[in-house]
């Protein structure tokens, strides 16, 4: 398909869709760095070979499940122009965003406590360094994916979006719905790796 075919509105939006593929390719590469370090390092000598998943972690994995249900829910909602219920979706997905994040901080704590480790310093150790590094690099794009989401929700407060103009929730949706998947590819990595 030709990408300099259709009106100006639809190049302006496949040029915006595949900004966002790219980012979202580049961030799986950053995650995939980590990850291999991760593999790399567990051959270490220091190597923590017997702790257990914060508990908060497999919560936050259920809260960001839902939270894409309900992202769906929201911009199938504006798109059949029921604009209070894509609201209500809208901001119970918020909710479950900012509920993945404050378990993440409680898996950080509970990390900690199982542990005895700190992310860095004196007090810290290669595996749980390795872990922090990238838990806290996925709550940064999810800060970023939060923020995305607060823009639709005024967006959609201003009624900016209907049936036919729909780009600014697709896009915050396919970001969020990554960010998703790349949250529980890890959980399932750091879960069930045993080096």
């Amino acid at each position: 398909m030709d990408l300099t075919q259709g009106t100006e509105r639809e190049r302006i939006e496949r040029s915006k869709k595949m900004m966002l593929w790219f980012a979202m390719i580049s961030f799986s590469m950053a995650f995939l760095a980590l990850i291999s370090s991760y593999v790399i390092s567990a051959k270490r000598p220091d190597w923590l070979q017997d702790f257990e998943l914060p508990q908060a972690f497999l919560l936050s994995t259920i809260a960001i499940l839902i939270s894409s249900v309900t992202f769906y829910l929201a911009t199938k909602a504006i798109r059949a122009e029921q604009r209070s219920m894509g609201m209500i979706w809208l901001l119970i997905t918020l909710v479950l965003g900012l509920v993945f994040c404050y378990l993440q901080f409680e898996g950080f704590e509970q990390l900690r406590d199982s542990t005895g480790y700190y992310p860095a310093g004196d007090g810290s150790n290669v595996t749980t360094s390795m872990i922090y590094a990238i838990v806290f690099l996925h709550i940064a794009h999810l800060a970023a994916a939060i923020i995305c989401l607060l823009v639709v929700i005024y967006n959609h407060y201003k009624q900016r979006y209907n049936a036919a103009q729909t780009l600014g929730i697709e896009l915050a949706e396919t970001f969020w719905h990554f960010l998703d998947f790349l949250w529980i590819a890890l959980f399932l990595f750091f879960y069930f790796y045993r080096p």
